[in-house]
């Protein structure tokens, strides 16, 4: 138990050093208006340099994550079917895959699979 502790204290020691030590040396930046604006030769900019993020791209990579982890989840399942009761599986299984189907099925309703707006 004192070996764990010990271990502990000094994992917790040794973070903190290095985020001090990364707080201490990082780079400082004074940022002010005009070192946030863009430069076009001297001249002031014609229109934002920001151009605006479309949303759909935001959505697919939200949906893209949810079903990466999900398969991630799937892929287990296959192989503990011969360790584990056949009844519970099944069960367990067909629940998680209905969870998955309502959800496609709540994207597909909302629109964020559609493309062509």
């Amino acid at each position: 138990m004192f070996t764990i502790t010990l271990i502990a204290f000094i994992i917790i020691m040794l973070s903190t050093v290095v985020m001090m030590l990364a707080t201490i040396l990082s780079k400082k930046s004074f940022s002010d208006r005009e070192k946030n604006s863009p430069f076009e030769c001297g001249f002031d900019p014609m229109s934002s340099s920001r151009l605006p993020f479309s949303l759909k791209f935001f959505l697919i990579t939200i949906i893209f994550l949810i079903f990466d982890v999900e398969i991630a989840l799937i892929l287990p399942m296959i192989l503990i079917i011969n360790y584990s009761n056949l009844m519970m599986w099944t069960m367990t299984s067909i629940f998680f895959i209905l969870i998955l189907l309502l959800g496609l099925y709540h994207e597909w309703n909302q629109g964020m699979l559609n493309w062509s707006n």
